[in-house]
């Protein structure tokens, strides 16, 4: 288990990171989600003992970062954000210069590189010199220097930042496999990158824990509203707010009664469900409902609760 105990980093005058606690069990899938800036790389830099935290603590299981950070790094395998590959070195070279870096056995490299180019699909370009490969391939170059040594724990920095569609479904599918056996903690700033690789997903802003939890969870937890847009024609405009009237937590966000129709949006928790009960009352008031639309928080509406709307928009990370 990974314990991230009240870690904190002040760059100066400005705290990156803000006595921030959360845990990581082994075998999981964590997604670390933020904006820009919101301290993810910060962390993930400790983590990896790259950077002496301000204060605070990394915990893995019996051993923390601040007394035994070469027995911890012996077990993380780091994909930074920014990939840093010897773009002169041919793929397989660079596996074998990173093995030998990591202290591999020099009996066991050979094998242990063509287990890695097996994994990461880098059988057709093993040869050739990583700065005339694709931005995919160099992400799975990348990913193979991560796990050359065999690691329990995968840390991966953005490590989808820049490619397309189709690399993007490639990389989370080897992401995927690698969770199967390993410890997996990715960070992204992009929602649908975490919900489609991870489990569970701790969300930080400002250099602070805003969420913590499975997607159901943060659902539950931060219960939304309904919205239900209404196009009606035969209605009186002076009378349309009367709907208010269906329930007491109903409210009319926007009404547009410029057209020849009038158009209304309600808002009303989202356990609730009144769509039965507005084209009732319609129908008693002699209104025609052209058009009725419902829409529920997502998990983006969640996010954007407890980041956009605090402000999290600074861009140091």
């Amino acid at each position: 288990m990974i314990r991230i105990d009240n870690l904190t980093k002040d760059y100066g005058s400005f705290r990156a990171l803000n006595s921030i606690n959360f845990k990581i069990e082994d075998g999981e899938i964590l997604g670390f989600l933020g904006p820009n800036g919101a301290g993810k790389t910060t962390t993930m830099q400790i983590m990896t003992s790259y950077l002496a935290p301000t204060d605070g603590n990394v915990i893995v299981d019996d051993l923390n970062i601040i007394e035994n950070p070469q027995e911890i790094k012996k077990q993380i395998g780091y994909l930074p954000e920014h990939n840093p590959l010897y773009e002169d070195m041919t793929a397989y070279d660079f596996l074998e210069f990173v093995s030998q870096l990591r202290n591999i056995d020099s009996n066991s490299i050979k094998k242990r590189i063509e287990e890695v180019v097996e994994l990461c699909g880098l059988s057709d370009v093993v040869h050739r010199k990583i700065g005339v490969l694709s931005k995919g391939y160099q992400q799975r170059v990348g990913l193979g220097q991560s796990i050359i040594h065999d690691p329990n724990i995968l840390i991966l920095d953005e490590p989808t930042s820049g490619l397309d569609p189709n690399q993007i479904a490639e990389i989370r599918e080897l992401i995927k496999r690698l969770g199967q056996k390993k410890t997996v903690m990715i960070s992204s700033h992009i929602l649908q990158e975490i919900k489609a690789t991870a489990e569970r997903m701790v969300i930080i802003d400002e250099g602070e824990i805003s969420a913590d939890g499975t997607m159901d969870e943060l659902m539950d937890k931060f219960q939304g509203a309904t919205i239900l847009d209404l196009e009606i024609a035969e209605a009186d405009s002076n009378d349309i707010k009367s709907i208010e009237s269906l329930h007491d937590d109903v409210n009319i966000t926007d009404l547009d009664n410029e057209g020849e129709n009038i158009k209304v949006s309600l808002e009303y928790p989202q356990e609730v469900d009144l769509r039965s009960e507005v084209f009732q009352y319609a129908g008693d008031k002699g209104w025609q409902i052209l058009e009725m639309s419902r829409s529920e928080t997502s998990l983006e509406d969640v996010f954007r609760q407890l980041t956009v709307e605090k402000g999290g928009t600074n861009d140091n990370e």
